[in-house]
């Protein structure tokens, strides 16, 4: 066992006994214990759980090294993430909380039709199911570069473990895990990025040292074949239309994406659901801030390392990582004259952007201690946001189709349980098999279920909140279309299902075309319930009082 595999070992028991500790003591036997934690989480630790279950593998693992061979187009992430999430603080969680339902699909129900809440809760899981995929496949790299497992084998193992912590402790459990997970992850994330951002600069401060290196960054990017780091719009196809479109799709898919609303449905109070977001904007700020720098470091140390060496005399981090088979060599040039993403083919040096981040410390020649902290924050990150999406999942399924459709006579508290922990059984299977065959990188697949959010949510949220007229066919119509036009658009540019690629249509990448589908969805929710019958008065009265303080009750207004 090698130095390194040793420290991983060390930190990845040491943190996942931690989990498995704090799900046992968390363990639950009633639905509302499973789905919102009894609505008593406090505050800061609900800002510290929606910090982790927001910045999944995407963000820890995919984001920087997407930002390192994007360069500035990489923003798109910071920007749209970052965006959304304001909007979501701002304009629906405090009015969804007040609601008071267990899930999104619930709210939908209530404020439309059953029947619309049965599309919510099928669209709930396809986005939530895409999500997933890129957290299992982020858990299945990190096991099999550190610990020597196959792809395959280090997916179902965070799929063992997920299992045991999410259906043991339901959402009081995951609430309570993702709240060590978050430190766990933050502390992994910084201790690198401050000691390379000292060992190149000698400034330990990443987001003031980085702007140091990006001239030396930006001549080594062209003399390897790549795009300047600083230049705006040429890391994406489509150019600046498309770096607009995938930002707002991005920010749309954040304010609609399921698994991070119903985390402000645990807090006691409206007034701790707001206070929960403050909490959570600041803890995201910390890797968010920090994000950009790892990427430019990390580029510049990758570039350096390469410079002038043929594939005999090449550094040992990319040695240890190709059996991964995520790290490609031309064996037959005598030096490395261009390196490419794995996108890219044809290159000398062809690097996928998910190890970036995690062979980050190697690269920067940091100690095997760190190289293995890194590790467990990787798991961290992937973990939070998977064990959260199944949740979700298994709501959807359980709570709001198999008791409302299949089965709408009352039921105990034992068998709504049970049924909602097989749902999350097999829930995990689908994840092992999406994770082990993921369609794209795993920033790119999150990316995919942010655009399928957009589509879907966001705009009956926003209408539902904020327009009274607002009705079930309206919705219904709405999101169906809205998801359909995505869905359809991204399997037609992408190989999935067994569908070969085809070009983007006006350049309009998979990942911005979810800002295209709110609009579809937006269109048709109005026109159609335009030409319906508007609510009942019972329902415009809700929607009226929620969006005044409790102690003023609005009047009904025509």
């Amino acid at each position: 066992m090698t130095e390194t595999q040793f420290w991983t070992f060390f930190f990845i028991i040491l943190t996942f006994g931690i989990y498995i500790v704090i799900a046992w003591r968390s363990r639950v036997k009633e639905t509302k214990e499973f789905y919102v934690a009894s609505q008593g989480v406090p505050t800061l630790a609900n800002g510290a759980a929606i910090a982790a279950d927001w910045m999944s593998a995407a963000s820890f693992i995919g984001m920087a090294g997407l930002i390192a061979f994007l360069g500035s187009d990489g923003s798109v992430y910071l920007m749209g993430w970052t965006g959304g999430y304001v909007l979501l603080a701002l304009l629906l969680a405090p009015y969804l909380r007040k609601w008071g339902k267990f899930t999104v699909p619930e709210f939908v129900g209530e404020r439309y039709s059953e029947s619309v809440r049965i599309v919510a809760a099928v669209a709930a899981i396809v986005v939530s199911f895409t999500y997933v995929v890129g957290q299992m496949a982020g858990g299945g790299i990190v096991f099999s570069r550190f610990l020597g497992l196959s792809i395959e084998w280090g997916v179902v193992l965070v799929a063992v473990v997920i299992f045991f912590y999410a259906v043991l402790g339901g959402m009081k459990g995951i609430t309570y895990t993702q709240v060590a997970q978050y430190t766990v992850l933050i502390i992994a994330y910084l201790i690198p990025a401050f000691a390379v951002a000292y060992q190149t600069t000698g400034i330990p401060v990443p987001q003031i040292s980085y702007g140091q290196i990006l001239t030396e960054l930006d001549s080594l990017s062209v003399e390897f074949g790549l795009n300047e780091f600083t230049e705006a719009f040429s890391g994406r196809a489509g150019g600046q239309i498309d770096v607009f479109l995938v930002t707002l799709s991005l920010m749309l898919g954040t304010a609609g994406l399921p698994h991070v609303i119903v985390r402000f449905y645990t807090t006691k109070t409206v007034r701790g659901a707001r206070y929960s977001g403050f909490w959570a904007l600041f803890f995201i700020a910390l890797l968010y801030l920090t994000a950009p720098a790892v990427g430019a470091f990390t580029k510049l140390n990758l570039l350096q390392g390469v410079q002038g060496q043929g594939p005999d005399s090449l550094p040992d981090w990319i040695n240890t990582w190709a059996p991964t088979g995520l790290v490609t060599v031309n064996e037959d040039v005598e030096t490395i004259g261009t390196v490419s993403n794995i996108a890219t083919s044809g290159a000398d040096l062809i690097v996928n952007n998910d190890i970036l981040v995690l062979a980050s410390p190697e690269i920067g020649g940091l100690p095997a201690p760190i190289v293995g902290l890194m590790a467990a924050g990787g798991m961290a990150a992937a973990m939070s946001t998977a064990a959260g999406l199944l949740l979700v999942i298994s709501s959807a399924a359980s709570h709001d189709l198999y008791f409302r459709v299949f089965k709408k006579t009352g039921a105990s508290e034992k068998e709504q349980m049970m049924v909602g922990r097989i749902a999350m059984g097999l829930a995990i299977l689908f994840a092992i098999w999406a994770g082990i065959n993921p369609p794209a990188f795993v920033a790119q697949v999150v990316a995919f279920a942010f655009g399928l959010a957009a589509a879907s949510f966001f705009p009956i949220l926003i209408l539902g909140i904020f327009w009274k007229k607002a009705n079930g066919p309206g919705a219904a119509a709405g999101m169906l279309t809205g998801l359909a036009f995505t869905a359809t658009y991204m399997i037609y540019t992408l190989e999935v299902f067994g569908t070969g690629a085809n070009d983007h249509i006006l350049n309009v990448s998979p990942e911005g075309i979810g800002a295209i589908g709110a609009a579809v969805n937006l269109t048709v929710m109005i026109v159609v319930s335009k030409l319906t019958a508007p609510p009942s008065e019972h329902v415009q009265e809700m929607v009226e009082e929620i969006r005044y303080p409790q102690t003023r009750k609005a009047p009904v207004r025509s």
